[in-house]
């Protein structure tokens, strides 16, 4: 199956506009992705027709939204590879998901003397949790560095595991790029008696994902990054893990039972989903994995690498001299993520000539700060593909980017 990449295009409404007088190229789907009609359509139809509570009404339409609801949870079950949907908890983003593991697995098995193993490719939602935990318990961290390529150096790994409670790290950085090879970490970790949690944030859009494949224990990612809307993230937990954990937050649905003198949990998923949830953007969430199961990940991912790598060779023949791309040199050993330096243009004024011919694309340290101290920058330009992305867009960005050296007159 092949992306017919215009006809995808075409299902994303935002993308029809104009931006600065020119037709709006979308090149920052790592921070968020467009929303296809599917997706917004269902969120409205949720809005008016069954526009309801969920799991506590017996009248018709709240039974429908729930019904919803725990379809949609199926569905996103399905699309990961979990082997139930009850292992797949609601959470408000991957920030929140790695949290939630933070302050109910990590403040119940992280003590005095423990260590926690990172890689210095994390975006800071895998960072400062841990350091918030490191900061209150004499936790050690430890990090797995990176080579001139962005790849993880893995020579020194066993040491870096010996002792080690947790291993906590992207499946594909926000930055560079780069695919890590999880299994293979997953299973140094466990031989060394860590829980695995992988931040799968970039990886879950874009590659066919099977959380049981991975070999992790917990597996966060976010739905605004797959087509899906904001608000809406998940965690995927093993089940004895999961039932093992205190609850997150207290409140309505988390609880089983409530007396005055305490109260019991709820089964999973509810136990770690307080409050009402966000239903709208659940059953929308439900909606993009339908959307990306139908476009096939396989045919997402070999569309992916087939871009990167004409985006790699269109940039280094017309910017060459002036232009550094951060991250593996293999198209097939990363994302659709290109983090770049021009010149000695800031990037954020990079950013704003590139907005000037309707070329969007991210500027900043990309909530990676000590990646940008490894590489000795203080931010990078960045352009990010997806499924609506082609070559046509890669010409604009290089054309822009010609523009952009043009006014600082190079």
């Amino acid at each position: 199956m092949t992306l017919d990449t215009a006809t995808v295009k075409a299902d994303f409404p935002l993308l029809e506009r104009e931006v600065n007088g020119h037709q709006i190229v979308y090149l920052d789907s790592a921070a968020t992705s467009q929303k296809p009609r599917v997706v917004l359509d269902a969120m409205n139809e949720y809005y008016e027709t069954i526009n309801a509570n969920v799991h506590r009404g017996a009248y018709t339409i709240a039974d429908l939204a729930t019904r919803r609801m725990e379809a949609a949870r199926q569905k996103v079950a399905t699309f990961v590879g979990a082997p139930s949907a009850a292992e797949v908890i609601f959470t408000r983003n991957a920030t929140e998901a790695i949290n939630l593991v933070s302050q109910t697995w990590g403040r119940a098995n992280l003590h005095d003397g423990d260590v926690v193993v990172l890689t210095e490719l994390e975006h800071h939602a895998n960072i400062v949790p841990w350091q918030i935990l490191a900061s209150e318990r004499d936790i050690e961290l430890r990090w797995i560095p990176i080579d001139d390529q962005g790849r993880l150096v893995l020579d020194d790994i066993d040491r870096l595991f010996d002792g080690a409670s947790l291993v906590a790290f992207s499946a594909m950085s926000n930055v560079l790029g780069t695919i890590t090879p999880v299994r293979a970490i997953a299973d140094a970790a466990h031989d060394a008696d860590a829980i695995v949690l992988v931040d799968a944030s970039q990886l879950v859009p874009h590659v066919p994902t099977d959380v049981e494949a991975l070999g992790a224990d917990f597996v966060a990612f976010t739905g605004h990054k797959m087509c899906g809307p904001t608000g809406i993230g998940v965690l995927w937990g093993r089940r004895e893990l999961l039932e093992a954990m205190p609850p997150f937050m207290g409140g309505g649905e988390m609880i089983l039972q409530v007396t005055k003198e305490g109260f019991t949990t709820n089964e999973l998923p509810w136990k770690f989903e307080a409050g009402t949830p966000a239903i709208a953007e659940t059953i929308g969430l439900g909606a993009a994995a339908d959307c990306l199961t139908s476009l096939g990940m396989d045919a997402v991912r070999e569309h992916e690498v087939s871009l990167t790598a004409y985006a790699l060779r269109t940039l280094a023949e017309n910017h060459g001299d002036k232009l550094r791309i951060f991250g593996p040199s293999e198209p097939a050993s990363r994302g659709g993520v290109l983090s770049f330096e021009f010149a000695d243009v800031h990037p954020h004024d990079v950013s704003q000539v590139l907005d000037q011919h309707g070329v969007c694309v991210r500027a900043g340290h990309h909530c990676a700060k000590p990646l940008m101290q490894v590489l000795g920058v203080n931010a990078t330009s960045r352009a990010s593909l997806y499924v609506y992305n082609d070559e046509s867009d890669i010409d604009a960005l290089s054309t822009a980017l010609d523009g952009a050296a043009d006014m600082f007159a190079f």
